[in-house]
């Protein structure tokens, strides 16, 4: 006699469902759970214009409608990826003087310091498949009304700062603004528009051993693990954000990360692959950003890499050269330079892509990658005196890193400024 049906097979054949089907779709479900939220994010349109490099596209959109985020006008034109284009000649740009805005640091100002030419200055982005609206200074001053805009970051994010500054200081009167510096934070104020435009120095956005606003060239660079919230406490209150760190990060292959308190005994210290420490960043950041940004009524940005040009071999220039005397951009579509690491691009892509909260995506690296022509060189306030070995080779001590203003991050805020209103 044969022993009676176990309850399991029993439904299966009630059912008439075969166990292989029965088994396939106990994977899916399992699969649905585990990954709910990666696909969710994937399919949920949350992560606006990843690209890591030009070779990438933006992902999908879903067809279910997006709210529209906060401080939007209208709707970026269809198809359209603005960070795609090409430099035209515009007599039009600069759109200041550098001698008309006051505000621009002495390590900036290379016409003060004697650059011969101002090419660099007359190039304006064009993407292929549409137009940038034009930046308009009342529009963000009224946008700004009664609100704090904050960029936070390294030195590269302060010159983007400080452009934003110089394109609408203008149309305040000399006696309705102020710069003022306290620390890490510096603060420059519209009074008419009870407004404020911030710059909080973090070069890391996480706690590190190179906090200082003024001392913090530091070789072996630290930083404590998860340790947000003590910039972010002043981070609070800010209705538009605009967040980047790279450089910093680039110190080798490894990088150190600190388990205990910063200045104490225990030095518990994990070196880890340098991706693994910038993942680490970018989840802390959003989740921050997640606890203490409402998206109904803010906006986060997260401006990519800037490049650097101290090889003049990846353009095919000399093995000893750098941007120093480079007065023409790299014309190559495809140039990527080799200090701008794609993985840590796509680190960027991953930790976006997973987050559920909206952040927008500010890729500037390719279109700055071609700019060797704009940065301040040798054409900057020298903080120690130059040694005549110095004097005798100018490719020496020439600053491939930092951007002349007015210049190149104007257009970064020219990007800012049509994906805060028209994303």
């Amino acid at each position: 006699m044969k022993a009676p049906p176990s309850s399991s097979a029993a439904l299966l054949r009630k059912g008439r469902l075969s166990p292989y089907l029965f088994t396939l779709l106990a994977f899916i479900l399992f699969v649905t759970i585990l990954y709910g939220e990666d696909f969710n994010c994937i399919f949920g349109g949350q992560f606006e214009d990843y690209r890591p490099y030009p070779s990438l596209s933006s992902p999908t959109k879903s067809k279910k409608k997006v709210e529209k985020l906060a401080f939007a006008l209208g709707e970026g034109e269809s198809g359209c990826d603005i960070f795609s284009g090409r430099w035209v000649w515009d007599d039009r740009h600069p759109l200041y003087e550098e001698a008309d805005c006051p505000y621009i640091q002495p390590q900036l100002t290379c016409q003060e310091h004697g650059r011969p030419d101002t090419d660099y200055q007359h190039w304006r982005w064009q993407p292929h498949a549409c137009s940038l609206p034009s930046f308009n200074a009342t529009l963000m001053l009224e946008t700004l009304r009664g609100k704090r805009m904050m960029f936070v970051g390294d030195s590269l994010n302060r010159g983007q700062f400080v452009s934003m500054v110089c394109l609408v200081h203008k149309i305040i009167p000399e006696d309705r603004k102020s710069m003022t510096t306290n620390g890490s934070l510096t603060i420059f104020s519209a009074k008419d528009y009870n407004a404020t435009i911030e710059f909080y120095w973090a070069p890391f956005l996480l706690e590190s051993n190179s906090d200082d606003a003024i001392v913090h060239r530091i070789s072996d660079r630290l930083v404590r693990k998860g340790s947000i919230n003590k910039h972010g406490k002043h981070w609070k209150g800010v209705d538009i954000m605009v967040f980047n760190t790279y450089l910093w990060w680039m110190t080798g292959l490894k990088f150190k990360i600190l388990q205990a308190t910063l200045g104490s005994e225990d030095r518990d210290i994990a070196e880890v692959p340098t991706e693994d420490a910038y993942r680490m960043a970018m989840k802390t950041m959003l989740r921050w950003a997640k606890r203490n940004m409402d998206p109904n009524n803010t906006r986060v940005f997260f401006t990519s890499m800037s490049p650097t040009h101290a090889k003049a071999i990846d353009w095919g220039g000399s093995e000893k050269g750098n941007c120093y005397n480079q007065s023409e951009m790299i014309d190559d579509p495809n140039y990527w330079g080799s200090d701008s690491r794609k993985s840590v691009m796509n680190v960027i892509g991953e930790v976006f892509r997973k987050s559920r909260y909206p952040i927008t995506f500010l890729n500037i690296t390719q279109m700055s990658s071609y700019r060797k022509d704009a940065h301040t060189s040798i054409y900057k306030k020298q903080w120690n005196p130059l040694t005549p070995e110095q004097l005798a080779n100018p490719v020496s001590y020439a600053d491939c890193t930092h951007w002349c203003l007015p210049g190149l991050q104007d257009t970064w805020n020219e990007l800012l400024f049509a994906k805060l209103f028209y994303p």
